[in-house]
């Protein structure tokens, strides 16, 4: 399959991307799912006028394609709200055929049709199904969509708990259509995130959305990486790249009381857990808070400390790329002397990529699983 292969749908045939841009990209911007979720609702039709809800559409596949009907989008992804509106553009509809909220943004409507593309985090479903159920009538339309192998028994038992009876299409292509029927009947019920707990060892309370990577405890890659945060009056910008519930920063900003710390993450309730764990921290840092691309918008040799866990995958795709775009983008970001601290699986050979890019790359830690490094920029 070809990155540059349309997607032909009964709505038009509409040429998306995936984004951030890679050269020679072979994966495309949808897959089956959302196709047999768009020719589903052209044989039952949708009604004019219709209030549409669509959730976590990954690269913008189902939004573009039903722009023509005014859709509400809503993601906790930046990338994928960035590529909403690039793909909007490049197929030459307006940036303002959908309205793209980010995942914190309040219902402000009932809705007629809800599309829901299923999300490998359970808690983000169930946060969204919770906040979306005042929000249906009897008559609402609500249609699931994911791979089979991404549709377990638990998001359906989430779908039929939260809105109604549920049930399942036959699979196509490996993808399968979700249809839960709204129940008035079930009470709606408040939302448990943010959840939170004390961080063992130091005054701090981690409060966390529900999209935020460990959100109940602590894991031990972070364990082993807070343990060697660097302190150095040197410091003055520290960057906590893909920031999480921002436990990262908030060490860094203890050790380091005169640094401003920047918190950047690509999904919003990340950036909103660590503003709030920030904020009821009583550190007196100056401290920033981004939502974006990696480090896309900072300014060359701006920071001196660079801390990060990178993720290894982007949406259901296993790979090394974010990282080495967070690698890169660190590099030009660091003053020179400024040093990349990076926590990572063993097995994910850092060390090599860390080298090529710095020409140095250093051991400071490890155990059987995990292994902090360090690089510096000469």
């Amino acid at each position: 399959m070809s990155g540059t292969e349309p997607l032909s749908t009964p709505f038009g045939s509409f040429l998306l991307q995936r984004f951030p841009l890679r050269k020679r990209e072979t994966l495309r911007a949808w897959d089956a799912a959302d196709e047999y979720l768009l020719n589903h609702l052209a044989e039952e039709g949708i009604d004019d006028g219709a209030r549409i809800l669509i959730l976590n559409d990954n690269f913008g596949a189902l939004s573009v394609s039903l722009a023509h009907l005014a859709p509400q989008m809503q993601t906790d992804s930046f990338i994928s709200a960035w590529s909403v509106r690039e793909n909007l553009k490049d197929n030459g509809l307006s940036g303002e055929s959908v309205v793209i909220q980010d995942s914190l943004a309040p219902h402000l409507t009932s809705y007629d049709l809800v599309l829901i593309r299923v999300t490998k985090t359970l808690a983000l479903l169930e946060d969204q199904l919770l906040c979306l159920k005042s929000y249906l009538h009897q008559g609402s339309r609500v249609i699931g969509c994911g791979m089979v192998k991404q549709i377990r028994s638990s998001h359906l038992d989430l779908f039929e708990s939260i809105v109604g009876p549920t049930t399942t299409s036959q699979a196509k292509k490996k993808a399968r259509l979700v249809f839960p029927k709204p129940d008035l009947s079930i009470p709606p019920r408040t939302s448990p995130y943010p959840c939170c707990y004390a961080l063992e060892g130091s005054v701090f309370r981690l409060c966390n959305y529900a999209n935020v990577f460990s959100r109940e405890s602590l894991d031990i890659g972070t364990r082993l990486f807070l343990d060697h945060i660097p302190a150095s009056t040197e410091f003055r910008d520290i960057i906590d790249l893909g920031c999480g519930n921002g436990v990262v920063g908030l060490l860094a900003a203890e050790a380091n009381p005169d640094a401003r710390i920047w918190f950047t993450d690509e999904s919003y309730m990340a950036v909103a857990s660590a503003e709030l764990n920030f904020q009821q921290s009583g550190l007196e840092n100056a401290a920033e808070f981004i939502s974006g691309d990696c480090l896309t918008g900072f300014k060359p040799a701006s920071a001196d400390l660079v801390l990060c866990n990178p993720p290894f995958h982007q949406q259901q795709v296993v790979g090394d790329f974010i990282a080495w775009r967070m690698f890169q983008q660190s590099f030009k970001v660091l003053r020179d002397g400024g040093e990349l601290r990076v926590i990572g699986n063993r097995h994910l050979s850092y060390h090599a990529k860390l080298k090529r890019l710095f020409g140095n790359a250093q051991v400071v830690a490890s155990n059987p699983k995990f292994v902090v490094l360090k690089s510096v920029k000469a």
